[in-house]
């Protein structure tokens, strides 16, 4: 059984940043991706970023050269700079672990002055 625990969520003002941790806990070799997907109000679930088990990033559009994804183990990292009020969401990570993909609880991020 694999688990994945995310952190790092809240409150914060346009402009500033946020870091999120991912961590992936049971019995398993290695990962094939771990994810961060989020959900904004309203709206269906998007792909912000991805890291493969070999350090490959992948970015939504939205989020190139402000957020940054990265990796120590099974931990994956989201550091989020130049926050804006449309990254609201709930941010939701996930280890894909062919052939499962195994899904965090999901932690609010909240972007307002």
């Amino acid at each position: 059984q694999v688990t994945v625990v995310e952190s790092g969520g809240g409150l914060v003002q346009p402009g500033e940043f946020l870091r999120l941790s991912c961590a992936a806990r049971g019995r398993f070799v290695s990962f094939n991706s771990m994810n961060w997907y989020r959900r904004a109000p309203g709206e269906q679930r998007e792909l912000v970023a991805s890291i493969t088990n070999g350090g490959n990033t992948n970015y939504a559009d939205s989020v190139k050269g402000r957020f940054t994804i990265s990796r120590y183990k099974s931990t994956v990292y989201l550091q989020m700079n130049s926050l804006k009020p449309e990254d609201t969401g709930v941010y939701y990570c996930s280890a894909r672990i062919i052939p499962v993909e195994y899904w965090g609880q999901g932690t609010q991020v909240t972007v307002s002055s």
